[in-house]
């Protein structure tokens, strides 16, 4: 079975257990997904699961997608993605048109969550890489926040004329591929496929998300999923 979902953010809050404790939650709407497509070694060269995931109008997709999801007798899906699978019996009993809840997370006690962290626009050195800026002492005109040299790395030698590759400078900041590992399932309501997870997660509300089994577990949850 895939252990694997997509879903939308639609926001935090806070869950409370029984001694009293206060936990913030982010609410996610998980689910249902379509499967449009089962690949296979003997097909593709490889295992894997499309999912599908919110409907979308036809006049805001392309013939193709509405081709494909077609095929598994769904409905123009918004948001394709595929999980990918260790062998061809990951696979097995999995069928195109099939429909994934969020119950297929049950019994999951960490997730790892990947989605699009928030946009920021163009921001400086300071802001986007947490510098301390310049001396603010007396002589330093109009210069607090400037970066400083970048020395030998305005151009990368051998590879062509610009900024050595992961110079922290001034430019785009967030709008990135954000995943964050091991956050705690607090509950899951099958009835209303909503998932509840400890913590903050990437994006905004109303942002696509992609839900999986933690696949690389700390040391401590580690133990805890082990049953020690």
């Amino acid at each position: 079975m895939v252990s694997a979902i997509l879903g939308k953010k639609i926001g935090m809050t806070r869950s409370f257990t029984e001694d009293g404790r206060n936990i913030p939650v982010t609410v996610i709407a998980a689910g249902p997904c379509v499967v449009t497509q089962v690949k296979t070694s003997a097909s593709d060269g490889y295992s894997a699961v499309q999912l599908a995931f919110d409907d979308a109008k036809p006049r805001r997709t392309t013939q193709a997608l509405i081709g494909h999801d077609g095929k598994a007798g769904a409905s123009p899906k918004r948001l394709h993605r595929e999980v990918r699978c260790e062998s061809d019996k990951d696979v097995e009993g999995v069928e195109a048109g099939q429909t994934i809840t969020v119950g297929s997370l049950d019994g999951t006690k960490f997730v790892d969550i990947t989605g699009t962290s928030k946009g920021k626009g163009f921001q400086g050195s300071m802001v986007r890489h947490n510098y301390k800026g310049m001396c603010a002492s007396h002589g330093t005109e109009r210069k607090h926040r400037s970066p400083g040299s970048i020395s030998s790395h305005g151009t990368d030698r051998g590879r062509g004329p610009k900024p050595k590759k992961g110079k922290g400078m001034a430019g785009h900041m967030g709008d990135a591929r954000v995943t964050v590992r091991n956050l705690d399932v607090v509950s899951i309501d099958p009835e209303r496929n909503l998932l509840l997870v400890k913590g903050a997660v990437p994006g905004a509300s109303n942002g696509y998300l992609f839900i999986r089994a933690s696949k690389r577990l700390y040391k401590r949850k580690a133990r805890i999923q082990a049953g020690k």
